[in-house]
């Protein structure tokens, strides 16, 4: 079984990418999968059970080496990648697919798959297709794989398989490293719907209602927040959006003095500052700006853009906070603790 040590190595890698719109630290993320590498997990990964299955690509680097095959179907940053591996079976293969959004559909590119050892699997891509939700049929993928020749093959080693089964470590034949997780938590599937930007309002809902509520004082608002999504803010002047905090960065002290920061175009920021205080026994905050600048490089000129809040926090934890601006949610990531 594992120890506390693996536990804590899963955990951060699992945190260090649980959002996707946001660029993580490489280097952590490299010294956790080593970690956990060289911890080991369940032996002979490919001779369990465990790793049958679907599994969600949530890292991956990008050697310059990579074949087109795995540029095209890895290095797809919009979308939702996923392996699917299927070994005991009749006809063994590995599934790459690339998820467009849930009212699209898919691309399936299939590979031949063959056991080498209890890590390495040999694989041949042999066809491939898309699968759109408007049509009642396949569209093939126009992609010759017999003449791709050695192109089409590769191999896959299995390097971490996680004895609860849902972090797997693998690495390919052109240097290429995956982390793949099966069952992702609800954080990571709100962050990565905000991230395809489909459908986000029914996930937060979603997430709110299956979450605990807790008593949220200010001393856990305290921090520096980067908007990472928001309901529509069309038509509202860009005092407004500043002095709502409804795009960008926002800073909240201890003291309870709050910053927020627009930058509309290059050189350019527009900056509310006003004060926040918790209204009641529940989750409820007075958020009062009081002034504002826009500023131009060096210069600063002074902006109306005065205003009264309420902002209710639905959720929040040391890395997500979910609130209700008036009639705007907003999603917001948090960077640093405050100083």
């Amino acid at each position: 079984m594992p120890g506390a040590r693996h536990l804590l190595d899963e955990t951060r890698v699992g945190v260090l990418l649980m959002d996707f719109s946001v660029p993580v630290c490489v280097q952590e993320v490299e010294s956790s999968v080593q970690a956990l590498e060289v911890l080991g997990g369940v032996p002979d990964p490919t001779s369990s059970s465990l790793i049958e299955g679907s599994w969600q690509l949530i890292f991956t680097t990008r050697p310059g080496t990579a074949s087109p095959i795995q540029r095209t179907f890895v290095g797809v940053d919009s979308f939702r990648i996923f392996q699917e591996v299927y070994l005991r079976t009749d006809d063994p293969r590995v599934v790459n697919v690339v998820r467009f959004s849930e009212s699209v559909g898919d691309l399936k590119v299939e590979a031949e798959a063959t056991i080498e050892d209890g890590k390495g699997i040999l694989f041949r891509f042999d066809r491939a297709a898309f699968t759109f939700k408007f049509l009642p049929f396949k569209v093939p993928y126009p992609v010759p794989f017999r003449l791709l020749g050695d192109e089409a093959k590769g191999w896959l080693d299995t390097t971490y398989l996680s004895h609860a089964g849902n972090i797997r470590i693998s690495r390919g034949n052109k240097g290429t490293t995956f982390v793949l997780q099966k069952s992702p938590d609800a954080r990571q599937i709100l962050l990565s719907t905000i991230s395809a930007g489909i459908g986000v309002e029914e996930v937060i809902d979603d997430f709110i209602s299956s979450q605990n509520g807790a008593e949220v004082d200010l001393d856990i608002l305290v921090g520096e927040w980067q908007l990472l999504w928001g309901s529509q803010t069309e038509g509202e002047s860009w005092s407004s959006v500043a002095s709502a905090g409804l795009k960008d960065f926002q800073i909240i002290k201890e003291c309870g003095q709050l910053n927020n920061s627009v930058s509309p175009f290059p050189g350019v920021s527009l900056n509310a500052r006003g004060n926040i205080c918790k209204t009641g026994n529940n989750n409820t905050f007075s958020v009062s700006m009081k002034e504002a600048a826009i500023q131009v490089g060096v210069v600063q000129f002074p902006l109306d853009a005065k205003g009264e809040f309420v902002m209710e926090i639905l959720y929040i934890d040391n890395k997500i906070r979910i609130s209700r601006l008036n009639q705007h949610m907003l999603v917001h990531l948090r960077i640093a603790n405050a100083t």
